[in-house]
């Protein structure tokens, strides 16, 4: 989900979410303490047959994925040698071999390296006509034991909205186990569209300057981001865990369509899909299946600690986002008909396929932690339909609240109509707009009295919220990561305290327990059997090299029926 759109369409809610948020304010909140950074970004060797890095993938106890591109330069089919030591030297090699770069895959070669030992740190490197590239570092899971987990976990990384100081950052950290990104670590807007207003400053310009919509568009599109020497770096230190998101397709992507695409004048969408998901099998060290590119739900097992189950919530199975405007009449909003439509039991987000697999993985597992890798947040965000549908501001809604309390006779017909307006979601693209499919997740969870954590992007913003279900039982908790360099809703409401904006949605939506909403950055969750924690990691701008970094809140969940909650660490 973006917050701007470079087209108009009907299937975009009425309401402007923005203006909503424009009006909230409560009193600022303590900010963190910092640390400056001047950022060195690694030195890409242009001679070099591998310019855009290396990089792994998918780590298992016994196996990982190793990636890398040639330079088409060197011709349609090039030999590539690759090496896996126990060791920086590589004298103590492990595995060893050699694969094609072919031009029908983009130059780009992703090798599955079986036999690997278990819970180690390796080494490994490409090799071209007598060229080496860098050496990678990458780590395979733990077979059994309790050995801690750490994750750092990454959303919504957009090239012309500034610098990659993200993943600069968390490169620096030698005690991660891998790099979990959530999606949309690709935009496909034309030059000039969706937050590109410095790009020309930072040198930072789309390429191609179109929209994305062939199999050539999302190449070129892929290897301008790994040209990135802060996303190279990452990815050649740590093993990648990755789902897409819409970006990698089109904004607000659904299984037959998207937001962001107009059969019209681009064509069948069936075909944009499936040259993005080419491209993306192609540059995202992933273990594909050739046979089902589309299906790339899957678990990864750390230890008897933590399974990690990565979920398709956007291309396989999502139905068509429902639009507030369809719901507005001479009358208002038609609550009862949007009731039935959102409660609607064969409204699809995972669809069977997905759903039965995992409520299997979540049966079968054993470890302490049940991690959902995933797109759009799960947490319940109502918020009171005036507000949602632009209909009253955010203080005047609160004054209405106050006047009900100390004299409801002096309330006017109209006044109590907005009052007894429900409270409604304001973002249909998430859960919220999947009701029953997100309570098949949670029943599933609390039926196995599993212990839920739910990592979510989408938003570019951070939250953490109680995962309840529609009853009110505690379920689990979410974890949601803010984005590497997209914007959040400061950019729309430049001239509000956005500590005051985040403490006014922490008031009035329920479950909401923690929001940032102007900082860029990432998670650090950490695992062991006694509880699941995040740390949120930021950026005092992506705009610039030089920054400051902090960590603004730290939270955990708890193992145990009477604990899945968050708290305070």
């Amino acid at each position: 989900m973006t917050q701007a759109s470079r087209k108009p369409s009907s299937s975009k809610p009425s309401f402007n979410r923005r203006a909503f948020m424009r009006d909230v304010s409560v009193v600022g909140l303590a900010a963190p303490a910092a640390s400056s950074v001047v950022r060195a970004a690694s030195v890409i060797n242009p001679d070099s047959p591998f310019t855009h890095g290396v990089a792994s993938g998918d780590p298992l106890a016994d196996r990982v994925i190793l990636w890398t591109r040639v330079n088409p330069a060197l011709g349609a089919s090039v030999t590539v040698n690759w090496d896996v030591a126990s060791d920086a030297g590589f004298t103590q090699l492990l595995r060893r071999g050699r694969a094609q770069a072919l031009a029908d895959r983009d130059h780009t070669v992703k090798v599955d390296v079986l036999g690997l030992p278990a819970a180690s740190t390796l080494y490994y490197r490409f090799v071209v006509n007598g060229q080496v590239s860098r050496t990678g570092r990458t780590r395979t899971l733990a077979n059994g034991g309790q050995a801690p987990v750490k994750l750092a976990v990454f959303s919504c990384s957009n090239y012309p909205a500034g610098y990659f100081n993200v993943y600069a950052e968390a490169a620096k950290m030698a005690d991660l186990d891998a790099a979990v990104h959530l999606g949309d670590y690709i935009y496909e807007y034309p030059r000039g569209g969706y937050a590109s207003g410095e790009a020309v400053q930072m040198g930072r310009e789309s390429l191609p300057v179109n929209e994305l919509l062939s199999l050539a568009d999302y190449r070129q599109r892929y290897a301008q981001y790994r040209s990135d020497a802060d996303l190279q770096e990452l990815h050649a230190v740590l093993p990648f865990i990755c789902v897409w998101d819409d970006h990698e397709f089109a904004n607000d992507t659904w299984k037959d369509g998207a937001e962001n695409h107009t059969p019209e004048t681009e064509g069948d969408f069936a075909l944009r899909r499936a040259a993005a998901m080419k491209a993306y099998h192609e540059w995202m060290p992933i273990r594909t299946d050739a046979a089902r590119p589309e299906v790339i739900f899957r678990s990864f097992k750390f230890g008897n600690v933590l399974d990690l189950h990565m979920l398709d919530t956007r291309v396989l199975a999502r139905d068509k986002q429902l639009s507030y405007a369809n719901y507005m009449g001479a009358n208002g909003f038609n609550a009862q008909q949007f009731a039935t439509d959102i409660g609607n039991p064969t409204r699809q987000l995972l669809g069977s396929q997905q759903s039965q697999w995992l409520q299997g993985r979540l049966a079968a597992s054993s470890a302490t932690w049940q991690v959902l890798g995933q797109q759009v947040l799960m947490a319940r965000m109502n918020i009171p339909a005036p507000l949602v549908l632009g209909q009253i501001s955010f203080s005047d809604y609160v004054a209405l609240l106050a006047l009900a309390q100390s004299n409801p006779a002096a309330l006017t017909p109209t006044q109590k109509a907005i009052l007894a307006q429900p409270s409604i979601p304001y973002n249909l693209d998430a859960w919220d707009g999947y009701a029953v499919a997100r309570e098949t997740v949670l029943g599933t969870a609390r039926a196995l009295n599993k212990n839920l954590v739910v990592l979510a992007g989408d938003t570019h913003n951070a939250w953490a919220s109680d995962l309840q279900d529609y009853q009110g039982n505690q379920v689990g908790v979410e974890f949601a990561t803010p984005g590497v360099s997209s914007p959040g809703f400061e950019e729309y409401f430049p001239n509000e305290n956005p500590l005051a904006v985040a403490g006014g949605l922490e008031q009035i939506i329920g479950p909401l327990k923690y929001a940032n909403t102007h900082q860029r950055g990432f998670m650090v969750v950490t695992a062991n059997a006694q509880q699941c924690r995040c740390d949120w990691h930021y950026v005092s701008t992506v705009k610039s090299k030089t920054y400051e970094t902090s960590i603004g809140r730290s939270l955990a969940v708890l193992p145990g029926a009477g604990a899945r909650r968050l708290t305070e660490v």
